[in-house]
């Protein structure tokens, strides 16, 4: 059975709660990502932030990224997958929550995180082919 801990990128690097939007978007130029898992101080995952997160809810709005933190863009409760998550499960996950990167936990703490590349190198062409529909034509 293929797990979670399996497909997923590890050592994923989170921002934390109180870093300002200009730190995430250098994070994510440096470490060649999208996205960024929102940690707190608590070492908790508090949300998720994405490049487009940072262009259209604070450039977009005419905030300047260097005043605007992390956590105010962390909305809701961030859905998450456990490292022992069969893939089936990972994939009603983000289907069903309609995300297309998932952070995966350990003993409550971030562990990795699983994308789209990271399933296109793990999934059957059925099954790729299915979670593309899932998410991409819903409108």
């Amino acid at each position: 059975m293929t797990t979670a801990r399996d497909i997923m990128h590890a050592g994923a690097e989170c921002i934390g709660e109180d870093e300002t939007l200009d730190k995430a978007a250098r994070m994510m130029r440096d470490l060649n990502v999208g996205s960024l898992p929102i940690c707190g101080r608590d070492d908790r995952l508090h949300g998720i932030i994405t490049d487009r997160d940072i262009v259209l809810r604070c450039c977009a709005e005419g905030r300047d990224p260097a005043g605007v933190k992390a956590s105010e863009l962390a909305q809701g409760t961030p859905h998450w997958v456990d490292a022992r998550a069969d893939v089936g499960q990972v994939l009603d996950t983000m289907e069903s929550h309609q995300v297309r990167r998932v952070p995966v936990i350990a003993d409550h703490r971030l562990i990795g995180m699983i994308s789209e590349a990271d399933l296109a190198r793990a999934l059957t062409d059925d099954q790729l082919a299915h979670f593309v529909e899932s998410i991409y034509a819903r409108g």
